[in-house]
């Protein structure tokens, strides 16, 4: 089955070229679009995408309260890719913490926004930018260090865990550590459980924010 995506800009040339873009792929389909953030939940619940690709900034609903929106009132949501022109825009840093997997650059080439999309809907997060990992670093709270604490992370969890804020895959960890994907699987998925993560953006996400990996 190709993989589904749902397109929200309130742009329609930014629209048109994602949907050009991904439906010369074989593997990946646009079930639909929407202009606005507050379109969101209705048309997950009705076409049920794999991914839905989401501008952070539009008029009425953004894309950081529609990412909330959506996780919390969708069983078994979608992966949510959040899309902007600014790397360094803290608005893609407050829809990482509310639960985005991952974000696009608006002037990524189609190879990267191909990638993203296969990338996501496997499970694996994107990689932060530079910029993004130091404002991550600014959040920095003492819950997030106190909760990485309680987690008491294993040896081998801990630089599990380092090498997936490196944006390393399972089997880029896995030829890093000499060891099978499937050892690499049961390691990330304790690490989400102790740290209470939904996936592996929010347990990198708080990783920097405890200051457990520094931004480079």
């Amino acid at each position: 089955m190709p993989i589904s995506v749902l397109l929200v800009d309130d742009e329609p040339l930014v629209r048109a070229g994602l949907r050009a873009v991904l439906e010369a792929q074989s593997d990946i389909e646009v079930v639909g679009e929407a202009a606005d953030g507050a379109a969101v939940i209705p048309l997950v619940r009705r076409l049920r995408p794999d991914v839905v690709a989401m501008d952070v900034r539009m008029p009425l609903l953004d894309g950081i309260e529609a990412t909330r929106a959506v996780l919390r009132t969708v069983d078994d949501p979608p992966k949510i890719i959040v899309i902007t022109t600014f790397e360094n825009d803290e608005y893609v840093y407050e829809a990482l913490r509310a639960g985005a997997d991952g974000f696009l650059l608006k002037r990524s080439r189609p190879v990267e926004i191909v990638n993203a999309v296969r990338l996501v809907a496997e499970g694996e997060s994107l990689l932060f930018p530079a910029a993004v990992r130091a404002l991550a670093a600014e959040y920095g709270t003492s819950t997030a260090r106190a909760t990485m604490q309680r987690a008491a992370l294993t040896e081998r969890e801990a630089t599990v865990l380092r090498l997936m804020a490196r944006g390393m895959s399972n089997a880029e960890i896995a030829a890093q550590l000499v060891v099978g994907t499937e050892t690499v699987k049961t390691h990330v998925s304790a690490v989400l459980a102790k740290l209470g993560a939904r996936d592996r953006t929010q347990a990198v996400i708080a990783a920097y924010e405890s200051g457990f990996v520094a931004p480079a």
